[in-house]
């Protein structure tokens, strides 16, 4: 059953209280995952076990998404806030330089906690920011089409798409390269969490001018790209490389924009090599 917590940040506004919804299991050093726009921590579940085995996982649901509340008014999606909000979540947890993997935004963020030097190591799966304009303007057009889709279906069609491996594959294809080995329950929660998530149109709005050009270095850091990302294009994880020269760059074969339900032990092995 996923907890919640409650801490404090500084903003320019003076402090302000933030709320926020995480999964934990398991045992060994610490590792934070985060998931990208418009999903939810349950997007990691098919590798959760996997991970929890060799590591003490904590799953988030950023603010503004899943179950987690919007960020206080007055507070921007940006990385200047959301970032320190991550720094002040693991300081409440009692957890102090996790390793972290992220997704898409979440990969985005993990390397920009790798770059404040608030992580031991960083897994990014096909992270946002290395884009040409070309590139990010179709990669919002297709979030957008995807919420607008989302907004559009009944809950009752949702369920019913969701039930069948061509309705699956109709809902979730942009994201996955295997839809169909989704469950129902979770394609519909996943639906519903793009649907709904109050942060969707600020984080969005956010990430018109994010270009990731700063290297991270010192620590241990992994670019993993789907071969079949049709949301960001594999040809991305090249310009990361060029960024951070010292990244290992890894390919994932027959991998989807978010890779961890398409071949959930590659990408737990991966995330489990960076952090050692």
């Amino acid at each position: 059953m996923a907890t919640e917590v409650s801490f404090s940040i500084e903003t320019p506004k003076g402090p302000r209280q933030v709320t926020t919804v995480y999964e934990r299991r398991g045992a060994g050093e610490p590792l934070l995952l985060l998931h990208g726009i418009g999903h939810h921590w349950q997007a990691w579940e098919p590798v959760f076990q996997i991970l929890a085995a060799e590591r003490d996982v904590i799953a988030v649901d950023l603010p503004g998404f899943g179950e987690s509340p919007a960020l206080p008014e007055g507070l921007a999606y940006d990385l200047p806030t959301v970032v320190p909000t991550l720094r002040s979540f693991c300081e409440a947890l009692g957890v102090e330089r996790p390793h972290v993997a992220g997704n898409s935004l979440g990969g985005l963020l993990a390397l920009e906690l790798g770059r404040e030097k608030l992580a031991r190591s960083v897994t990014a799966l096909s992270p946002a920011g290395f884009w040409t304009e070309a590139e990010r303007r179709y990669a919002f057009g297709t979030l957008l089409a995807m919420r607008q889709g989302a907004r559009a279906l009944p809950v009752a069609a949702i369920d019913r798409l969701s039930r069948s491996a061509a309705g699956r594959t109709a809902l979730t294809s942009t994201i996955y390269a295997r839809p169909g080995r989704r469950s129902p329950e979770a394609v519909v929660a996943e639906t519903l969490a793009l649907r709904d998530a109050p942060g969707f149109t600020q984080t969005l709005a956010a990430g018109r001018d994010v270009q990731f050009t700063d290297d991270v270095p010192d620590l241990p850091v992994t670019v993993a790209w789907g071969t079949r990302d049709r949301l960001l294009l594999r040809r991305q994880g090249i310009r990361a490389k060029h960024t951070l020269p010292g990244a290992r760059l890894v390919r994932l074969p027959g991998c989807g924009h978010v890779p961890m339900n398409d071949d959930p032990a590659l990408v737990a092995r991966v995330i489990l090599d960076t952090s050692r």
